[in-house]
């Protein structure tokens, strides 16, 4: 009879690395779908107030948003004072009118008439400066006003 050499064992074999790629590409479709990019970084204190009879906006990107409130701890410098942002810079309230005039031009035409300006304003901002942010948005006829909340009951009872 023959002389029958046993095999040796080599040990674990090598991982098939061949669908690695695949893997990388399904991965990196997956996160670039599910990410949501930031719009604004919020300098803000902005602890929104409650209301219990809320709706929800149908069209994101029609909506201008304007924040008001005190500079959060990063932005002390600026004071301690209720102020307001535009994108990502602190505004006056005169410089309200060149944001929705910037706002709308970036707009196609026929989408100007359906904007949204929403006020995301701090519950502890002081009226008289929520006023002037009004008046100036009346002065430039953007008189569709929404008011950012949580939804929750008013007086704290559920």
């Amino acid at each position: 009879m023959g002389k029958f050499n046993k095999k040796k064992d080599g040990g674990v074999p090598a991982v098939n690395t061949a669908a690695l790629p695949d893997i990388v590409f399904m991965l990196l479709f997956f996160f670039m779908v599910a990410t949501v990019m930031r719009q604004n970084t919020l300098m803000i204190e902005n602890n929104l107030p409650f209301a219990d009879q809320v709706e929800k906006l149908d069209k994101k990107d029609l909506v201008m948003y304007i924040y008001a409130g005190k500079p959060s701890s990063n932005y002390k410098q600026y004071g301690t004072e209720a102020k307001i942002q535009l994108n990502d810079k602190f505004a006056d309230v005169n410089e309200i009118a060149a944001f929705i005039a910037a706002e709308r031009a970036s707009k196609r035409e026929e989408l100007v008439p359906f904007l949204t300006t929403a006020l995301k304003v701090d519950s502890d901002a002081n009226m008289g400066l929520i006023g002037d942010i009004k008046q100036e948005l009346r002065k430039v006829n953007a008189l569709k006003i929404n008011y950012t909340t949580k939804k929750g009951s008013v007086f704290g009872r559920d």
